[in-house]
């Protein structure tokens, strides 16, 4: 398993601003994932969560300071850990306020990017909320007639994404689209493919 490190991700931007975080050694280095033997055969748990990295087994290194990290490539400050009042204490204790802190510069990192995506307009938002709250409403009396208005509305979203994902790929660029939707420019072109129903791999 090559993640297992604690990811945070926003329902709207998914893994393209998936974040955790980060671990920093002396060097500003990041370091590799930690291997555990689990002595079963050869199976080996590997993780980067950063509360391994304290330094108590020979081949795992010692965490100088934990940052914010996105899949973006954004990273927040450096939070320095002091290890003459850490002492013994496991790391995931006396640093959480540390990773606190970072989850918190990965919610602002995340709110910046939603406040540089194309608006949407405010009737348009106010559908959007009043139909997710009269199926919440229907699903409450009757969860089968709930269940078919969202699959009315995932038919109606294929149907109307169809043309207007196809319009926005004439009307701009992969970064453009990429901004707009608070995407990488690699997800923005799969959900515009996705959604126009041609191939992500096409020229």
């Amino acid at each position: 398993m090559a993640g297992d490190r604690g990811t945070w991700t926003t329902e709207e931007f998914g893994t393209s601003h998936e974040g955790w975080v980060g671990v920093l050694l002396a060097d500003g280095t990041v370091p590799a994932p930690a291997l555990f033997d689990t002595g079963s055969g050869p199976d080996v748990h590997q993780t980067s969560h950063w509360s391994v990295y304290d330094g108590r087994f020979t081949h795992i290194p010692r965490a100088a300071a934990l940052r914010g990290t996105c899949s973006c490539g954004w990273s927040g400050p450096e939070h320095p850990l002091d290890w003459d009042a850490i002492g013994r204490q496991d790391l995931e204790d006396a640093a959480d306020e540390q990773a606190d802190a970072c989850c918190q510069e990965w919610d602002e990192h995340t709110t910046a990017v939603e406040a540089a995506t194309i608006p949407l307009p405010e009737s348009v938002t106010h559908l959007l909320e009043q139909l997710q709250a009269e199926i919440g409403k229907l699903g409450d009396d009757s969860p089968l007639a709930a269940v078919r208005a969202v699959r009315r509305l995932e038919a109606a979203a294929r149907a109307a994404g169809y043309w207007v994902a196809r319009s926005a790929q004439h009307d701009a660029t992969p970064a453009q689209a990429a901004t707009a939707l608070g995407l990488t420019e690699a997800a923005a072109r799969r959900e515009l493919a996705r959604l126009g129903r041609w191939s992500p791999y096409r020229s």
